[in-house]
């Protein structure tokens, strides 16, 4: 949860956005803003956000693994590298 100084009303956020961003960029810390009191949104740098993303995208890519293996979605590294030959085999030229 970031620090009550990194908590602002949507008001604060309209009045000086060009401000909350710059100070985004240079600490990488998210703001949360507010509306009628309670958190509506958190606003995060596109650096963070990349991150954040990658790390969702690979947290999907095991659990789909997982899946694959529970249920015997699986094969030999030889068959892996057999099977990419035969298919770059088969690709024209």
């Amino acid at each position: 949860m970031p620090s009550l100084d990194r908590i602002k009303p949507i008001s604060y956020f309209k009045a000086n956005a060009a401000e909350m961003l710059r100070e985004l960029r240079e600490s990488g810390e998210p703001y949360v803003i507010t509306q009628n009191g309670e958190a509506a949104a958190v606003l995060i740098g596109a650096k963070e956000y990349d991150m954040m993303r990658d790390s969702m995208l690979m947290v999907q890519l095991v659990t789909m693994s997982e899946e694959d293996v529970k249920a015997g979605r699986t094969m030999t590294i030889d068959d892996a590298f057999r099977k990419v030959k035969e298919h770059l085999g088969r690709m024209p030229k």
